[in-house]
């Protein structure tokens, strides 16, 4: 067997596996294309939704402690009169 035999047989093994492995996963149609997109799409929407979460919530955590501290310092203010 000649390299370039060789090389043509793993080539086919290679695509044939790959197929195979695609097929098994559902993704050997025509909305292949469509559907990996779509599912990428989604991934980066949740990654988004993620990022803003977070934010949202050290927000939220930050304008607590910052009222709790305020409410603190009124409270104190009113005690002492003034």
């Amino acid at each position: 067997m000649t390299d370039e035999e060789l090389k043509k047989a793993i080539d086919q093994a290679a695509r044939r596996g790959a197929e195979q492995a695609l097929k098994n996963i559902g993704l050997a149609d025509e909305e292949a294309y469509q559907d990996m997109r779509e599912l990428r799409m989604l991934l980066d929407s949740w990654r988004g939704t993620k990022k803003t979460i977070a934010r949202t919530f050290l927000q939220f955590a930050t304008t607590a402690v910052l009222s709790a501290v305020l409410a603190i310092i009124w409270m104190q203010e009113k005690s002492l009169g003034g």
